[in-house]
């Protein structure tokens, strides 16, 4: 069974995001061990510099990194990432579940996004979208695309 591991920097708060984000974790549970990480969001001035933030990004870097299977296919979900269908995230899904290392590991970042060193360790960078989501938003997408590729992949009506 294929393990998908979630590594979202920043507890969710809102009831709406955590219900939604539940929905999806109870359907995914017959399809694959999911495990979700939560590093904790670095705390930053209202204005902050480019400097702050950077420094900010690498603090949460360390934690992320550190919570990445070494034997993971890593995705970073960034704005410069390429974009997939649904057809496409359940192509990913089925590669990975057909190697010999059946470890998926997708990365959300916070408010500012990831550090560079995130995003050089993954293997694929992808992009939700050119339009700008909240991050807590974006988990609860995510969640979603992966339960619809394995619907998909099973041939499901769940996907018109």
């Amino acid at each position: 069974m294929l393990c998908v591991k979630l590594i979202c920097v920043g507890k969710m708060r809102e009831r709406f995001y955590i219900d939604a984000f539940a929905e999806y974790a109870k359907r995914l549970q017959g399809y694959c061990r999911l495990e979700l990480v939560e590093p904790q969001e670095q705390r930053l001035p209202e204005n902050p510099s480019q400097k702050e933030i950077t420094a900010a990004l690498d603090k949460e870097a360390q934690e992320i990194l550190k919570a990445v299977p070494s034997d993971a296919y890593v995705t970073a979900l960034c704005v410069e990432g390429r974009q997939l269908d649904s057809e496409g995230v359940a192509a990913l899904i089925a590669a990975r579940e057909n190697s010999g290392k059946p470890k998926l590991c997708f990365i959300i970042g916070g408010s500012y996004g990831l550090a560079d060193s995130v995003k050089a360790r993954a293997d694929l960078k992808l992009s939700m979208s050119k339009m700008t989501f909240p991050h807590h938003l974006a988990r609860v997408m995510l969640a979603e695309q992966i339960y619809r590729g394995f619907k998909i992949n099973e041939g499901s009506r769940y996907h018109k």
